[in-house]
C-alpha cells in the first residue's frame, strides 16, 4: 500500500533512524550502562566522547567543528555575564544558518542534500543547548563555576540522545541529574527498556497506520479537496493533522526519553493527547509541561524570554510584550518565513483573546449576572 510521502519530517527522521541513527544511540545505552555499572564518577566524560565522536561520524570533521565553535564562542561570550550579550550572540549565531553563502558552502560538504538538513537541524537544536548553558552561567555567576566549566558545557551540548532533534532539558536540570548517584540495577534498566521499546513500536505502527491509510498531508497540499470540503471536513480534516502530529512526537520524543531514563536522568515529560485539551493558554504553559506545543522550542522560550521578561507577573502592557517576544522567537528561530510570523502573531492573538475574556469573567458583577 502506498503512503502519504508529503510529511517530510516524519520520512526523514524515520530514515535517518533506520540507517544510522537507532544504531548511534544503541551504542549511547552501550556505553551509558557499561560506565554506570564500572566508572559512575566519569560517566558524563564517557558520554561526551561518546557524542563527540557520533557527531564526527554523521556529520564529519566540518560539522563537528560548526558544533563545536558555536560552543566555544557562546563559552567566551557567557564569561561577561551579560543576560542580553548572551542573547546578542546566540541570535547572530542562529542567523549565520539562514546566510544564502553559507548555505551553499556547507552543502558542498556533504554529497546529498538529506546530509545537509540533518547538519541544519542539529546546529538549530544545539543554539538552544548553547543558549541554555550560557545563560544558566549567566544568572548563577562565579560562585557555581565548577559545575558551569566548558567540559559540563560539551558534555550537555554533545549529549547524544538529545543531540539531533531534541528533547531540550536546560543545563542546570541536566547537570544536576547527571551529578546525582544513584543505585544501579541493570534488572530494573532491562524491564524499563522492553515497556519502553514496546509502547514505541505501539505509537510508531499506529502513526504508519494514519500515513498509509488517511492521506491528511497529501489532502492538504491540494486546493481542490479542500475548496470542495464542507466546514465539518475541513475540520476533521485539521483535528486528523494534529493528532498526527501528537503521535508522531511521541515516537520521535519517546526514543530519547526512553534512553535518558536509561541513563539516570528524568525526561521531560511526553506529550498528552491535544484532544483533552481545552484551553489555547493551556497548551503554551510551562506549567503544563505535558502540552504538546511545550516539547522544545517553547518550554526554552517560557524559561529563556517570557519570566524573564516579566511574564504574568508584570503589567498588562509587559504580559503583552513578553508574550510577542516569546512567539517571535519561536518564529524566527522555525526560519522567519512570513507564514510563520502569521502563525506566531494569530497565536500571540489567540492568547490574548482568552487572557482577556478569563479576566472580564473574574470581575464580580459578570459573575453574579453568571
Amino acid at each position: 500500500m502506498l503512503q502519504d510521502p508529503v510529511d517530510f519530517e516524519w520520512s526523514y527522521w524515520i530514515e535517518w533512524g533506520r540507517e544510522r541513527i537507532l544504531w548511534l544511540l544503541a551504542g549511547h545505552v552501550l556505553v551509558s550502562q557499561v560506565s554506570r555499572l564500572f566508572v559512575e564518577k566519569y560517566k558524563p566524560w564517557c558520554l561526551m566522547v561518546y557524542g563527540m565522536a557520533a557527531c564526527w561520524l554523521l556529520l564529519g570533521i566540518k560539522g563537528f567543528a560548526v558544533i563545536l565553535l558555536h560552543a566555544t564562542i557562546s563559552f567566551a561570550v557567557a564569561q561577561f555575564q551579560l543576560s542580553l550579550l548572551t542573547w546578542l550572540c546566540s541570535l547572530i549565531l542562529l542567523s549565520t544558518l539562514r546566510i544564502p553563502a553559507v548555505e551553499e558552502a556547507k552543502r558542498k560538504w556533504y554529497d546529498t542534500e538529506n546530509e545537509y538538513y540533518l547538519l541544519l537541524f542539529t546546529v538549530s537544536v544545539r543554539c538552544l543547548f548553547c543558549t541554555s548553558f550560557s545563560l544558566e552561567y549567566c544568572w548563577h555567576g562565579t560562585a557555581q563555576k565548577s559545575s558551569h566549566s566548558f567540559l559540563w558545557m560539551l558534555a550537555y551540548v554533545f549529549y547524544y540522545p538529545t543531540f539531533h532533534n531534541g528533547p531540550l532539558m536546560n543545563f542546570d536540570e541536566f547537570s544536576k541529574q547527571m551529578r546525582r548517584k544513584e543505585a544501579f540495577s541493570l534488572k530494573t534498566n532491562l524491564s524499563i527498556l522492553i515497556v519502553g521499546i514496546i509502547r514505541i513500536f505501539f505509537w510508531w505502527c499506529l502513526a504508519e497506520l494514519m500515513i498509509h491509510l488517511m492521506y491528511i498531508h497529501a489532502l492538504y497540499s491540494s486546493a481542490p479537496p479542500l475548496e470542495a470540503a464542507s466546514y465539518w471536513a475541513l475540520g476533521g480534516l485539521a483535528l486528523a493533522q494534529v493528532l498526527f502530529f501528537y503521535v508522531k512526537y511521541l515516537v520521535l520524543y519517546g526514543v530519547p526519553a526512553l534512553i535518558l531514563q536509561m541513563d539516570g536522568l528524568k525526561p521531560p515529560a511526553l506529550p498528552c493527547c491535544v484532544s483533552l485539551m481545552h484551553s489555547f493558554t493551556k497548551m503554551w504553559r510551562l506549567i503544563s509541561v505535558k502540552s504538546l506545543i511545550t516539547l522544545l522550542i517553547c518550554r526554552f522560550a517560557y524559561r529563556y524570554i517570557y519570566v524573564p521578561m516579566g511574564g504574568s507577573q508584570s503589567s498588562l502592557l509587559g504580559t503583552l510584550f513578553s508574550t510577542a517576544l516569546t512567539f517571535a522567537f519561536v518564529s524566527y528561530w522555525h526560519g522567519g518565513q512570513s507564514y510563520l510570523w502569521y502563525w506566531g502573531a494569530l497565536n500571540w492573538l489567540g492568547v490574548i483573546v482568552e487572557n482577556s475574556v478569563k479576566r472580564m469573567l473574574s470581575i464580580s458583577l459578570i459573575q453574579d449576572l453568571i
